[in-house]
């Protein structure tokens, strides 16, 4: 049965209109009759004007006429017509007869009261006759009906096809059917908990009697949730593909419309279509849209629509029958706003989490990717995963292809591990803009800077080593970078590693104030990451001696995501007054260390900026060579801006970032 009626769904498409009449009938009707317009209208013989025609009477030149209110037609002869119409019209007409004496003509009669009179006078045979109101009378009929028709058809296609007014309370679902589906679990990688908690639904649906003899139930709902990119649209796509069942997927902002009662009608055709395809798999992407938790206060408008096919939505989960074999599968970035009724034991009875991939998922991520990646044999996969820290499923897809488009930029045969190495900086830092043209002091400035970051870095014993360091403007407003290399994914952090995270984060601004006497603008972005992890690490994790172990702010993270939400303050303004202390004396402490380790480390801060000066880019080998004072070609540099000038602040959009700092 199941079978029959996905083979109908596949044969929708051929079924005639509604109206009974295909659409080339319909149309042919409303055009048939304009088409005869020209014909109909049409007049034999030849048309004169009718000054011709009052001039050709004069001179006795026509005969049997034939007068209607609109048109006059006859005949005229045709010799002597030289003098009255000239040679070449009179010659026209001539040819027109064939040699004959006379020709027919036609004539559009203007408002004359002495016509009558005229033709009497020149004893003309005329008669009077009858404009015909036959073709008037035709498209009177035909053209509102054929009208009619045709909108009939368009409204009413809805009950068959996907669009049309009378479709407005139609599910929006795409069906995929069994075939059409070729992502199986085989295409994901670095989720493996999440995807082994689904293989269990795979599993039901393959073999429901294996769980019902025991009076198990599968849960009815699944909900996916993860930060974007983490790969919750492409699980839900290979569970439909290793069950081999229908997939119906849609969007939650499909079943928002302006039509009061158009989003509910939407819910019930869904589950309707579920059911009759069952067993199947219902998927909703961007559950948030439709899911959001409901307001106490009275909404109107929108609001309130949204809430009514939330209502609905709830309804069908609880109504239709777990045994029918019809999952409910959703995917959200945002599980804290969604309404507490649908998180319920009954409707979305299992949960999964899809966290960021550690080293090894984004390894076996990046093999995913890369199958179809000419790779050279060089190629460190399980490197790339380790300088990748962060990275979700998306960006190391992303991360492949910008790779394999830098190698074939440059007709390479493989993609080569220095085009990786380029696709990290750009999609961690932006597009290289060469083209940018900055004068020798900004340029000087950011050398320093940046060496003042690599430097504090590499003598810190727990910070992340250095493994780029680059002074080429990338992106929108950055000048320079830093890039370090964690030695293995970490989720705990002690007090002395974040001491040293604060350090790496002033290195930049300090070095500025031990070469130039001065500071610029270009620390801004490291100040603000500087007070946003002394703040934490006050109000946070307990990690000040004058406040003790409290917390004074809500987690400013929302659940599973690194997305801001807006934190609770919950303390007094004394407080309050005691964290900034707090928070300056942290920011103080780590300014006194980062300038007596660069004012104890400035030969390599020297040398270090040179090297960058001249050939733009460090990598990790190079770095360590110049710390260990080992001879490398380095050309004499611009000379510091002077102190005693001090040099204008940059603009805060040209701001050197450090990328993979704290």
């Amino acid at each position: 049965m199941a079978d029959k009626t996905r083979r109908d769904q596949g044969e929708q498409g051929k079924r005639p209109s509604p109206t009974g009449f295909p659409t080339w009938i319909i149309v042919l009707m409303i055009l048939f009759p304009l088409l005869l317009i020209p014909l109909w209208g049409a007049q034999q013989g030849e048309a004169v004007t009718y000054s011709e025609f009052k001039t050709l009477l004069a001179a006795h030149k026509v005969d049997s006429l034939l007068v209607s209110p609109r048109r006059i037609t006859g005949r005229l002869t045709v010799a002597g017509l030289d003098s009255l119409l000239g040679p070449a019209r009179a010659g026209a007409l001539a040819k027109a007869s064939r040699g004959e004496k006379s020709v027919s003509f036609n004539s559009t009669r203007v408002d004359d009261d002495t016509l009558v009179e005229q033709l009497q006078a020149a004893k003309v045979s005329y008669a009077g006759d009858v404009d015909s109101s036959v073709l008037p009378s035709l498209l009177g009929w035909l053209l509102p009906i054929g009208l009619l028709l045709f909108l009939w058809r368009n409204l009413m296609r809805g009950g068959g096809g996907p669009t049309g007014v009378m479709a407005i309370g139609k599910s929006q679902a795409k069906l995929f059917v069994e075939k059409s589906i070729d992502v199986t679990f085989n295409d994901v990688a670095g989720i493996d908990e999440a995807r082994a908690d689904l293989m269990e639904i795979v599993d039901f649906l393959k073999n429901p009697e294996r769980y019902r003899r025991l009076g198990g139930k599968i849960p009815k709902g699944v909900l996916l949730v993860g930060a974007p990119g983490t790969g919750k649209t492409l699980l839900a796509k290979a569970l439909a593909g290793e069950a081999q069942v229908p997939f119906l997927s849609l969007s939650g902002s499909d079943f928002v419309e302006m039509f009061v009662g158009v989003g509910a009608a939407r819910v019930r055709d869904l589950f309707v279509q579920a059911q009759s395809q069952a067993p199947s798999i219902i998927f909703i992407d961007e559950l948030d849209a439709l899911g959001r938790a409901r307001s106490a206060a009275s909404t109107i408008g929108g609001h309130e629509e949204r809430e009514q096919t939330l209502n609905q939505l709830l309804a069908e989960m609880d109504g239709f029958d777990s045994r029918s074999g019809v999952i409910i599968l959703a995917a959200t970035n945002r599980p804290e706003i969604l309404d507490p009724a649908l998180l319920r034991p009954g409707r979305f009875d299992r949960k999964v989490a899809l966290d960021r991939p550690d080293v090894r998922g984004r390894e076996q991520i990046l093999r995913v990717h890369t199958r179809k990646v000419k790779l050279a044999p060089e190629v460190d996969l399980p490197g790339i995963a380790a300088r990748t820290p962060g990275f979700v499923g998306a960006d190391l897809a992303n991360l492949v292809n910008e790779a394999a488009l830098a190698a074939a930029r440059q007709d390479k045969a493989a993609v080569e591990p220095v085009d990786f190495e380029n696709a990290i900086d750009r999609v961690i830092a932006g597009l290289e803009r060469r083209s940018r043209v900055i004068s020798e002091k900004e340029k000087t400035i950011v050398a320093y800077h940046e060496a003042g970051h690599a430097i504090v870095a590499e003598r810190r014993p727990t910070a992340d080593r250095v493994s780029r360091i680059s002074v080429i403007p990338r992106g929108i407003g950055a000048l320079g970078y830093t890039r370090q290399q964690p030695t293995e994914d970490r989720y705990l952090l002690t007090h002395t590693e974040l001491l040293e995270r604060l350090d790496v984060l002033l290195g930049g601004r300090v070095a500025e104030e031990v070469v130039f006497g001065d500071v610029s603008t270009g620390a801004h972005d490291d100040l603000q990451r500087a007070t946003d992890l002394a703040r934490e690490m006050v109000t946070r994790y307990g990690m000040s001696d004058a406040l003790g172990l409290a917390a004074f702010e809500r987690p400013s993270r929302a659940l599973y995501l690194d997305v801001p939400t807006a934190g609770a303050t919950e303390y007094s303004e004394e407080t309050a007054r005691t964290i900034d202390a707090e928070i300056r004396r942290l920011l103080a402490e780590s300014h006194d260390r980062v300038l007596a380790t660069l004012e104890g480390e400035r030969d390599p801060l020297e040398r270090v900026a040179r090297i960058l000066m001249s050939r733009e880019v460090i990598d990790r080998q190079e770095f360590v060579a110049v710390l260990a004072g080992d001879s490398m070609p380095q050309p004499p540099a611009p000379a510091p801006a002077p102190t005693s000038t001090p040099a204008p602040p940059l603009p805060a959009r040209t701001a050197p970032v450090t990328a993979g700092v704290g």
